[in-house]
């Protein structure tokens, strides 16, 4: 995989309400007619299944470019880099006939093969589902002139999971919560989420307390396409989103009134481990991302934009830094001599870099 700049990448751009909402992503599940599910494949079905597939984006009229390749081929740490990216599941069951079509920018992305034969997803910035959607209906609408799609009348489109058909439409947003969280408001806004009939999960891992997540970035997703059309999931999801917004930031403004040393401190204390260390693990890079932007969403920090901050969350990922090892010329100190500890040097090295520019204001 070629090294990608942050300006060439989806998530470098700002999108509407970032601040809370850091990125919206649709997804559509297909098969194709006269073959079974990947998990049911017999001799030659998945190959069949993946030419159809890639040929049928060859001929769709785009003036993006795409890239086609087989995930077996790719080495462990591209399926790493691509499960950190959000392209690929971390569980995914591959196939030796399981593929991957992408966009240049990322910013579209195809898996052939892994549960359904076609998982077409669209990544935004931002609270931007019908920016989102547009992307992947109009790339399934042209597919659909070159490949003979599995469905009926009575249950929509037919997918390996009964929860994804119907629309065969799911809808996840990556939001950012650490008012809610500071202010001991998570468990009643995460069971209200749920009650609504969304899921939510940690998006990367455990926190320190119990039941939160680190850094308080969290992925709701819709549950069930089956018994809703596509513009009532859209609807219902968006509005959840819109709340979440407003709540958020209005216990921003009640934390930075009513604890304001706690809130500097918090902040400060993060500005000073990336200034200063010279090993930063993952998760203290995820957590003092999450601070730093809590800063700046405040307005105690100027000089940084969402944007930087959203794209350091992928720049500073494990298989990200070990591919930057691996394909360049980087010099170490002399007792930075494994890979374990490369990749927290380099880490700090980036972080302190990024935030170079940032400037405390209050």
């Amino acid at each position: 995989m070629r090294k990608t700049e942050i300006s060439d990448a989806w998530y470098g751009s700002n999108g509407p309400d970032n601040d809370v909402v850091l990125s919206s992503r649709v997804r559509l599940a297909r098969n194709l007619a006269n073959f079974p599910f990947p998990q049911g494949f017999k001799n030659s079905d998945g190959d069949r299944v993946q030419s159809l597939v890639f040929d049928a984006f060859h001929k769709i009229d785009e003036n993006e470019t795409y890239q086609s390749l087989l995930i077996s081929e790719l080495d462990s740490l591209g399926q790493k880099i691509l499960s950190e990216r959000g392209v690929i599941e971390p569980d995914s069951i591959l196939q030796t006939s399981s593929g991957l079509i992408l966009r240049g920018d990322g910013r579209v992305s195809c898996t052939v093969n892994c549960y359904d034969h076609i998982r077409l997803s669209s990544f935004v910035t931002g609270l931007d589902l019908s920016n989102a959607k547009k992307l992947v209906k109009e790339i399934d609408d042209k597919l659909q002139k070159h490949l003979q799609i599995a469905g009926s009348v009575e249950f929509g489109y037919l997918t390996s999971a009964i929860k994804d058909a119907g629309s065969g439409m799911k809808i996840s947003l990556l939001v950012h919560l650490p008012a809610i969280s500071y202010g001991g408001m998570l468990d009643r806004v995460l069971k209200e989420i749920m009650s609504e009939g969304f899921s939510v999960i940690g998006y990367y891992g455990s926190g320190m307390s119990l039941g939160s997540s680190l850094g308080a970035f969290y992925k709701i997703s819709t549950e069930v396409s089956f018994s809703e059309d596509e513009e009532i999931q859209l609807e219902k999801i968006n509005n959840l989103g819109k709340k979440i917004i407003d709540f958020e930031r209005k216990v921003r403004l009640e934390i930075a009134d009513n604890k304001p040393t706690f809130v500097r401190d918090l902040v400060y204390k993060a500005i000073a481990m990336v200034k200063y260390s010279r090993f930063i693990d993952s998760r203290d890079g995820i957590d003092l991302i999450s601070k730093i932007k809590f800063g700046l969403d405040l307005g105690l920090l100027t000089g940084i934009e969402t944007n930087v901050l959203f794209s350091l969350l992928y720049r500073v990922q494990n298989a990200h830094l070990s591919y930057v090892i691996r394909s360049s010329d980087l010099s170490y100190e002399k007792d930075v001599n494994t890979e374990e500890l490369k990749i927290e040097r380099l880490r700090s090295l980036i972080l302190q870099e990024t935030l170079n520019t940032m400037q405390i204001t209050a």
